[in-house]
């Protein structure tokens, strides 16, 4: 068996479109998770004609096709930039550095999977060389938001015994603070490299990246015990195709448009609340943090 979610934005699911899928699909009863934002139904099997159902409703609803099967997970593996928080921290600083334009050209490229992702962030830390270190405290404060339901997506499923590590390809001065405010057990990222209270134009080695991402699912999971299936993973870049692919259920969440494509889980609508509807938690069932 397996479940078929719909999620909208909030207010905008529309009760016919529910019922017309799961006439199509042969579908079971529905369950409404959030009235008009987020419902599902069993079905026998994967629709053949899922592709094409979900490129058709994609301006209304994110459609996607789960197993019924280890549902809720034990662990939640995170991307940092565009995906837990709205922005991306090099582009920020970029910003106060005077080469936004341009570090924001490489950043879109290179989390489309155009660029290689050392390269170009090896790149795009050399043009930050000069910045003052104290600017890394601005950017935190004028610059960066949290993503809508983090907080929520945290306390539920660590309410319900879950673990939770955020792994970026950017950079622990804004993964331990992110990390902090939203409650994770864990984070990984790159260093910034400081040299007389100014970033010096490099970053540590050796640099995380998309492997650094599947080793951390491999090390998290054999440490506290889980299997990769027990985790779900969530991400926006090329960069996160491996975790996503090798987690229990990947999320591309407001994903890059070749990291849709390769992903069988896609959230558009949502915010991170829509991550636990995928597990089949209701709205009156999340944890207010």
């Amino acid at each position: 068996m397996h479940i078929v979610s719909l999620i909208a934005r909030p207010g905008k699911l529309d009760a016919a479109l529910v019922e017309n899928l799961r006439n199509a699909f042969g579908g079971g009863t529905a369950t409404w998770l959030s009235p008009d934002e987020a419902a599902e139904f069993p079905v026998e099997a994967i629709p053949s004609n899922l592709s094409d159902v979900r490129a058709s409703i994609a301006d209304q609803a994110d459609l996607n096709v789960l197993p019924t099967e280890n549902r809720r997970k034990r662990m939640l593996l995170a991307d940092m930039d565009s995906t837990m928080i709205q922005q991306e921290c090099i582009d920020e600083l970029a910003e106060e550095a005077g080469v936004g334009e341009r570090v924001k050209d490489i950043t879109a490229r290179a989390m489309n999977g155009e660029l290689d992702f050392e390269g170009a962030l090896i790149e795009r830390v050399a043009l930050l060389k000069g910045l003052p270190e104290n600017v890394i405290d601005t950017v935190v404060a004028n610059r960066i938001t949290l993503m809508p339901g983090g907080r929520e997506l945290l306390a539920t499923m660590k309410a319900n015994g879950g673990h939770a590590a955020l792994v970026s390809g950017g950079f622990t001065a804004f993964t331990t603070r992110v990390s902090a405010l939203l409650g994770f057990d864990e984070n990984r990222a790159n260093t910034l490299l400081i040299e007389d209270d100014t970033l010096s134009g490099e970053v540590g080695r050796p640099i995380l990246g998309r492997e650094a991402k599947i080793d951390a699912l491999e090390q998290i999971t054999a440490r506290i015990g889980i299997s990769e299936a027990d985790v779900i993973a969530v991400g926006d870049g090329a960069n996160d195709l491996g975790m996503l692919g090798r987690a229990g259920l990947g999320v591309a969440l407001h994903a890059k448009p070749t990291v849709q494509e390769q992903s069988d889980c896609r959230v558009n609508h949502g915010d991170l609340t829509a991550l636990l509807y995928l597990q089949g938690y209701s709205k009156d069932a999340f944890v207010k943090p």
